[in-house]
């Protein structure tokens, strides 16, 4: 990340270290979520190659599987890899399984937050609409959720 903090001398130090402070916190959010979207995309990667990686296994399986990776990934990690978790990863995979392409690296734009909002979204063609949006219009977390729950994708085409 080339982002640098942000040093500017005035007749005020408060203001001035203050400044730093928050070009500082600003900048490792950002560095956190890249890093957050990246391993969630990756998690759900995996488990969906294993899971749907042969057309001979039964959903069974794949649900004994993710379950049985969940007890021990929390186990090691915490509650952010429980069961509902892991199934969240992989649903973000087969979302948007073109998001960390060199050619487009969309896991730069939205936060994990957004994605997972996203996530709630059925229709491909309405989620779409609603990433580009909250990309566009730098929507927050917050008013991506109530975007998605008031805005229509047709209103806009």
């Amino acid at each position: 990340m080339s982002e640098r903090i942000a040093y500017i001398r005035s007749t005020n130090i408060l203001t001035d270290t203050r400044q730093i402070i928050e070009s500082a916190r600003h900048i490792a959010y950002r560095a956190i979520n890249v890093v957050l979207v990246q391993r969630n995309w990756l998690l759900g990667k995996r488990i969906a190659e294993e899971v749907l990686g042969e057309h001979t296994r039964e959903e069974l399986y794949g649900k004994s599987l993710v379950q049985n990776l969940a007890e021990q990934l929390t186990k090691e990690y915490g509650s952010g890899f429980d069961f509902s978790s892991l199934y969240k990863y992989m649903r973000f995979y087969q979302c948007f399984p073109n998001i960390l392409d060199a050619a487009s690296p969309k896991s730069f734009l939205l936060s994990w937050t957004h994605y997972r909002t996203l996530l709630q979204v059925d229709d491909e063609k309405a989620r779409n609409w609603y990433e580009q949006e909250a990309a566009r219009e730098t929507w927050s977390a917050r008013k991506r959720f109530i975007k998605c729950n008031t805005t229509s994708p047709n209103n806009n085409e």
